[in-house]
């Protein structure tokens, strides 16, 4: 599938949960937010059906996201749903890695491929000041255990303030170099005020680029993070949603007032 501007659309990221066990400073508010109730969650039946459509329509890439997908219940037969899916060469997840040591197994037993560990420091007092009570010794253990049963490569999501020079990020991305990790900085957004900038490392934040949509976890259909634009897959259906969110995918992001982080994916 072509958009207007002729990019090749083959990526959806499927927001599973606003729900998430950490309160990362850059993500959420002290006080936390308001969570969906559980009749608005898009159910794994929706998912499956978005997920199978778009693949029938020309999407090859699928990367589970929350909030953090690991605290959605029954998340693994999610994926083992997504992986019967003929025709998905890339199935991923991103995670903060808290929960992985426990379910790294099962997720590969049930077909996903890889993850994405979000990591924004190697100090442990830092790591629990950022995300309000972290702790890194569970990420780590989970990033070794996916290692070891093959969600491979992994790779690390750094969030940085200003720039990848930053002591955190050297101290993540040394951690990475000598553990067999790929490492992506990902400079600080704010979806309000419209700033964002290509991730180092990888292909995210270039609009001329962009081949993703993205379905969140009220079951709405977004062309771009950075835009309001968004189409309802229960009022619509998969495929006119999915149709409209690539007809209408604009040629840049620009801002977007309705939607946060912890609910679209990141």
């Amino acid at each position: 599938m072509f958009d207007n501007y002729n990019r090749q659309i083959n990526y959806l990221r499927i927001s599973v949960t606003d729900r998430c066990n950490l309160r990362c400073v850059y993500c959420m508010p002290e006080e936390g937010v308001k969570l969906l109730q559980h009749n608005e969650i898009v159910t794994f039946e929706e998912i499956t059906n978005v997920a199978f459509t778009a693949v029938r329509l020309g999407i090859d890439k699928i990367r589970i996201t929350g909030g953090e997908p690991l605290v959605r219940k029954g998340i693994v037969s999610l994926v083992e749903m997504l992986a019967d899916i003929p025709g998905i060469r890339d199935l991923s997840m991103t995670t903060n890695g808290a929960l992985l040591k426990q379910f790294a197994q099962p997720l590969k037993s049930a077909g996903l491929m890889r993850v994405n560990v979000s990591l924004d420091t190697l100090d442990p007092a830092r790591y629990r000041s950022l995300t309000r009570g972290g702790d890194l010794h569970q990420v780590l253990e989970g990033i070794r255990a996916a290692q070891r049963v093959g969600l491979t490569p992994v790779k690390i999501n750094c969030v940085v303030k200003n720039s990848s020079t930053e002591k955190d990020a050297q101290m993540v991305e040394e951690f990475g170099k000598l553990n067999g990790l790929e490492t992506r900085f990902i400079h600080q957004m704010n979806l309000s005020d419209g700033h964002f900038s290509i991730v180092e490392g990888g292909t995210g934040g270039d609009c001329s680029h962009c081949n993703r949509i993205r379905l969140t976890a009220s079951g709405k259909l977004l062309p771009c993070l950075f835009s309001g634009i968004e189409y309802d897959i229960r009022k619509m259906g998969a495929e006119q949603a999915i149709r409209a969110a690539i007809a209408n995918k604009p040629a840049c992001g620009s801002i977007n007032l309705k939607g946060e982080f912890y609910n679209i994916g990141g």
